[in-house]
């Protein structure tokens, strides 16, 4: 297991006893013994009925440090009893009325986790490609405060990577590396469908896409300086059954992951967006008004080179409008900030009530 500090990511302080101080941002609520700490682990599933009982089964029920464990099953829609099986299994199911994605079942899991009271948050997909014993080895760096975010990892240690296509392999390590290089920090595997997050970690998720939500996870948990560990865990490289909702058709998964990182990155950094692209057309459309004007002092005619003129002209245009779209994108950018405090503590209320409650 491998530690990655963000950039400019601060440790949290941490209690000095047994005791525990769980709060929103800087301000305590209610406080709480570690030993008493509550974990839910989140199960999206569609269609997963060969699979589902088994892995809700095999979800450990006592885990060091850990007072109670929960499980939420996501049926996102299933037609085959996926929710029925994992019901039986003694696991809370949450059923959407029609396929919504993998990305929407996660969300709606998240919110039952708060509803439950949730101190500690695992995700694990239900198609039993991950080995549910290896939960502890996740939540050991949350519950030692080494890390707020833990996610499995299928290449950062070499000896335990799974068998699969190469071009699968391939897409996946390219993906690692445009998420590296916008969040500034070095992973192997950011596409992983297990993971564990702390409290904080939680809370501070705004995930906006139906697709899926493991790109958009490490992307905004960055922004929020939250401390980021991989924790190498081996992984079925293939389902047992059916095909992955996600990563069926590669053309289709590269699209949607582009299109996520696109919109983070001009949702949350506008003026570096659009000021680039401002740029841009400045680089192109003053060498051509340069050009148009000497021409015409030269000569004192505009042909034959009046495309220079309208083309430099054009761009100056595009530079113009790709400026105020940044500075209106910027005012929104802080209008998305407060809605975040807003959502953030609204989540908080509503797990530290269910967190009394229990």
């Amino acid at each position: 297991m491998s530690t990655v500090p963000l950039p400019f990511s601060q440790p949290e302080p941490q209690p000095s006893s047994a005791d525990q101080v769980t709060g929103g941002r800087d301000t305590p609520l209610r406080v709480h013994r570690q030993d008493e700490q509550s974990l839910v682990v989140i199960v999206p599933a569609l269609n997963e009925s060969r699979t589902i009982a088994d892995v809700v089964r095999r979800i450990p029920r006592e885990v060091g440090g850990i007072h109670q464990i929960k499980v939420v099953v996501v049926d996102d829609g299933s037609s085959d009893g996926t929710g029925p099986l994992a019901m039986a299994e003694g696991a809370t199911v949450v059923r959407h009325p029609r396929p919504s994605g993998v990305g929407a079942a996660f969300q709606s899991g998240l919110r039952k986790a708060f509803e439950l009271g949730a101190d500690l948050v695992v995700n694990i997909d239900g198609d039993g490609q991950f080995n549910p014993e290896d939960i502890h080895k996740l939540v050991a760096p949350i519950l030692s405060g080494e890390a707020d975010f833990a996610t499995a990892s299928r290449f950062k240690d070499p000896a335990l990577e799974p068998e699969m296509p190469r071009l699968k392999r391939w897409g996946n390590r390219q993906v690692s590396r445009l998420i590296s290089w916008l969040i500034g920090a070095k992973f192997a595997d950011v596409s992983c469908g297990m993971r564990a997050y702390n409290r904080e970690a939680a809370l501070n998720l705004s995930l906006m896409e139906p697709f899926t939500y493991t790109h958009e996870v490490f992307l905004h948990l960055s922004c929020k300086r939250m401390k980021i560990v991989e924790v190498p865990i081996a992984v079925r490289g293939q389902r047992e059954f059916g095909k992955s909702r996600v990563a069926s058709n590669l053309f289709r998964y590269a699209y949607q992951t582009l299109r996520t990182v696109f919109r983070f990155y001009r949702d949350h950094y506008p003026m570096k967006f659009f000021g680039r692209i401002a740029a841009i057309c400045l680089a192109v459309g003053v060498p051509l008004l340069t050009f148009f004007l000497w021409h015409y002092f030269r000569t004192g005619a505009f042909a034959p080179h009046k495309w220079a003129g309208v083309s430099g002209a054009a761009m100056g245009g595009c530079a113009m409008a790709s400026l105020f779209m940044g500075l209106l994108g910027d005012m929104m950018n802080r209008q998305r900030a407060c809605l975040e405090e807003i959502r953030y503590y609204t989540r908080f209320l509503v797990a530290a009530d269910r967190g009394k409650s229990r």
